[in-house]
């Protein structure tokens, strides 16, 4: 945590010993990603801001949906209609509900690590139920589930994982998280934790990189990587 003289913390060198694994939720534990990115492109172009899905990703992946919201509203220079947003929400559901696995691997990782674990998301508590819900996964972390309007500022502001470590009576020293975009990496590193860097998403993975960070594309290699298999 940072120090009284206002100093960001020191973001701790990858070892192999953790008491928390954190664990963003979109792109890390579910593959929702490519879902919501047809939908945003979809709901951006008919507002009047086209984008393509590789630019919505670049701006958006990782932060809530009301700082995109307040961003788009801010280009079109107006706010979005209520209506829109919930034809884009309905849209979003139906699609999660037929489309959405868990991300490939991630079963097999969950299956192999001991420590303790939660979840930390830009998503709402209503949209992580669905998503975990739909996927499985929603038993295995229930009651260890942090939302972003849980805190004051959402990712790349460090207050989510220190929010999930102070809930949890973990140390931010001792914690590891697991994360996909650049805004998360960034919080992580924030709070003065370790980050294990999944590069197997919709994020160029030179966007990830930086100081305590350990870079993977392979679910199934996190175990090792969390020294939970030696």
């Amino acid at each position: 945590m940072a120090d009284p003289a206002g100093e960001r913390p020191r973001v701790p060198a990858v070892s192999a010993t953790y008491k928390l694994i954190i664990f963003d939720c979109d792109g890390v534990l579910v593959d929702s990603e490519p879902i919501a990115l047809r939908v945003d492109a979809q709901l951006f172009a008919e507002l009047g801001w086209p984008l393509s899905e590789e630019e919505i990703a670049r701006r958006f992946t990782g932060r809530t949906t009301q700082y995109m919201m307040d961003e788009l509203a801010r280009h079109i220079g107006r706010p979005v209609p209520p209506d829109v947003v919930a034809r884009y929400n309905a849209l979003f559901r139906e699609l999660i509900t037929t489309e959405l696995k868990p991300v490939d691997g991630i079963l097999e990782a969950l299956d192999k690590i001991t420590t303790p674990t939660c979840v930390a998301s830009s998503g709402s508590h209503e949209k992580m139920r669905l998503t975990l819900g739909v996927t499985g996964l929603y038993e295995r972390f229930e009651g260890r589930i942090f939302s972003a309007t849980e805190v004051k500022a959402g990712k790349p502001a460090p207050d989510l994982f220190l929010h999930a470590a102070a809930s949890m009576g973990v140390d931010p020293a001792d914690c590891a998280v697991v994360e996909d975009s650049e805004y998360g990496v960034a919080a992580a590193r924030a709070a003065g934790m370790a980050v294990f860097a999944y590069a197997g998403g919709v994020v160029p993975v030179e966007r990830l990189e930086g100081p305590g960070t350990v870079i993977f594309t392979d679910m199934r290699e996190l175990p090792r990587l969390l020294g939970e298999v030696r």
